[in-house]
């Protein structure tokens, strides 16, 4: 395994490891999150109706969160009700002055060239502020086994690069056997086009996101849980000839005095009855996936639901995907993403409930004091000047 000191941002902490990754810097990219799918509340299991899943109240998430300056908001995809992520992008896209948008899409649900050229159409939008969360889960009423659905998303992600870096499409595989001109589905970002993000923790997940991805996203852990996942990776990828960056996906309870963050932490499941957890719980189509058994193995082996310092695991109780919060008062909050920098995570996708008044709350008490970056940019995926694409100044024929 590669290790090495941070520069320019900062140095690691005496005692730290690091794997080898792209983003050598001590900084990281700071994204928030809107809430498509039917998941905002004051309390957990006690539905409002003014925090719906509407165009109204998720776009004003987004808004926020781009006036406030984040870098990155996460748009999630799940087979309930709420809303398609693609058709959101394209309509919140042009109201957005500098922050960028990662986009979730589920592998297999849209013909791979017409997925080329929905992003693409995205990328210029949003003039190279794209960003792509790659899910391989069941596609919604269908069940397929862990290794096909992997194959299946390689198969995709393999078809997008060709798309968008090459001059055809030339692909003859398991699931796709496609044949086909490209030049009108040119991203606006160079190299590679918009940068891939993936999550999953399964054998066949870390395959192929060693293989064919950009940032592996992890789901709340234990420090030293983290760092083997991310030892994991890193070998894997360098077993390829490759280096990941890598992005921890994690709930943020934040308040003036510690004392304050854990009461808002109990009341936030102070109405859920088990019953109706396990019944939100597993409307989602990853709740039986290895991430999500993973941190519900953390939570009965915890004392009052935390599985260290200042990680809450009480979330899961109501949540698929992401299960866990940091919770404490600014200083300590900043320590511990500051800490996370340390270990090599450079992508932090937060939330908190509800998502608009925690997206605030975050932005006053913890974001100007983080050192950030924007992974597309550090890593030569946005031009400096229009590029030439059909969609911009390519020759038409």
């Amino acid at each position: 395994m590669v290790r090495f000191a941070a520069v320019g941002g900062g140095s690691v902490a005496p005692g730290t490891s690091m794997p080898d990754i792209r983003t050598k810097d001590r900084k990281a990219e700071v994204a928030w999150f809107s809430a498509l799918c039917n998941d905002d509340y004051e309390l957990l299991g006690v539905p409002r109706g003014d925090l719906r899943s509407s165009f109204a109240h998720c776009r004003d998430i987004v808004l926020g969160a781009d006036r406030l300056g984040f870098d990155n908001i996460l748009l999630p995809s799940s087979y309930q009700v709420g809303q398609d992520p693609l058709a959101f992008a394209g309509a919140v896209g042009p109201m957005l002055r500098q922050m960028s948008l990662l986009v979730a899409i589920r592998c297999g649900e849209v013909h791979p060239p017409m997925l080329a050229r929905a992003l693409s159409t995205l990328d210029h939008i949003l003039e190279g502020r794209l960003t792509i969360n790659v899910i391989s889960s069941d596609l919604p009423g269908t069940v397929l086994d862990s290794p096909a659905r992997y194959r299946r998303s390689g198969e995709v992600i393999q078809i997008l690069r060709q798309a968008w870096t090459g001059t055809e499409i030339s692909f003859h595989g398991e699931f796709y056997d496609v044949e086909l001109g490209v030049d009108p589905v040119r991203p606006y970002q160079q190299n590679g086009g918009p940068l891939l993000y993936f999550g999953g923790y399964s054998e066949d997940a870390r395959r192929l996101c060693a293989e064919a991805c950009d940032v592996y996203l992890m789901w709340p852990d234990t420090e030293q849980g983290l760092q083997d996942t991310m030892d994991d990776l890193s070998r894997r990828a360098a077993a390829v000839g490759r280096v990941l960056d890598y992005g921890l996906r994690i709930h943020v309870v934040v308040r003036e005095t510690e004392s304050a963050a854990r009461e808002a932490a109990v009341r936030l499941l102070s109405m859920l009855d088990d019953d109706r957890g396990e019944e939100i719980k597993h409307r989602a189509q990853d709740s039986r996936s290895a991430g999500v058994k993973r941190q519900d193995e953390l939570r009965a082996q915890s004392e009052d639901d935390y599985i260290e310092p200042h990680v809450w695991s009480g979330i899961g109780r109501a949540r698929s995907g992401c299960g866990s919060a940091l919770v404490g008062d600014p200083d300590q909050i900043v320590a511990k993403l500051e800490r996370y920098m340390d270990m090599g995570i450079r992508a932090f996708i937060l939330s908190g409930y509800p998502h608009r008044e925690e997206c605030e709350r975050f932005a006053r008490h913890v974001l100007s004091r983080l050192p950030r970056c924007r992974l597309a940019a550090v890593q030569g995926r946005l031009p400096t000047d229009p590029p030439v694409t059909p969609l911009t100044t390519g020759e038409r024929r």
